[in-house]
């Protein structure tokens, strides 16, 4: 599994600048677009520098601005303003996070609902994610092909009716209203892609009208002390 670059053998299309990102469109089983970059700068002097509260952190620009920085972490911001900008003007609104961890869902041992589990997003409306990890570990995507909805596995599916214990009719809509169905197994052959450090990437969303299959992806299970720095719309 490859860190800095994305993988090959993979429905994912890259590009080389903004404009294709957000242009390229969808089409078959490519599902994810990524700009692939070699960002300059010290992006882990901003994850220092900022004053932390509680385990998700988020950071405006204004607060970036304000920050005292060495020239490595001067050229660093200036990619965050950028990217920033670049989302902003696309109509998109992007999130900076320093994070520790995310909350764990505990409410089901059996099938978690947190965002370390594989993935879809969701939207009403013909709406994009974008994302990219500048320090710690990055994301990673699963290809649909290596993937199964954990709700049509039976022993799952036969757990979660227990647990609804309701008319047939209704389990359907349990299972969207939990978000459930949003959630994907990896198959024993399964290779995750590293989103790695620096690209940019745009991923496919499950709404009304979507051509194709949405993203599957997950967080990393954070390495013990160390944060991300994370941009996502």
């Amino acid at each position: 599994m490859m860190t800095n670059s994305p993988h090959a053998d993979s429905p994912i299309q890259c590009v080389t600048n903004f404009q294709d990102l957000v242009s390229t469109p969808f089409s078959g089983a490519t599902n994810a677009i990524c700009w692939t970059r070699e960002l300059r700068g010290d992006f882990g002097e901003i994850v220092e520098k900022v004053a932390l509260s509680g385990n998700i952190t988020s950071i405006e620009p204004a607060d970036l601005a304000a920050l005292q920085l060495s020239e490595q972490g001067q050229l660093a911001r200036d990619i965050l303003l950028s990217d920033w900008k670049a989302l902003e003007a696309h109509g998109a609104s992007p999130v900076l996070n320093v994070i520790t961890h995310y909350d764990r869902d505990d409410t089901h041992p059996f099938f978690p609902t947190d965002v370390y589990s594989f993935h879809v997003d969701r939207a009403p409306i013909p709406i994009d994610t974008f994302l990219c990890t500048y320090y710690g570990d990055p994301s990673e995507i699963l290809p649909n092909a290596q993937a199964q909805k954990k709700v049509l596995i039976p022993t799952v599916r036969d757990a979660l009716k227990k647990e609804y214990n309701g008319p047939e009719e209704g389990f359907e809509s349990f299972l969207r209203d939990h978000c459930f169905d949003l959630h994907y197994a990896a198959a024993p052959h399964a290779r995750p892609i590293s989103a790695g450090l620096g690209h940019l990437w745009r991923l496919a969303v499950a709404h009304p009208g979507s051509k194709v299959p949405p993203c599957i992806h997950r967080a990393p299970k954070e390495k013990s002390g160390q944060r991300r720095l994370l941009m996502i719309c």
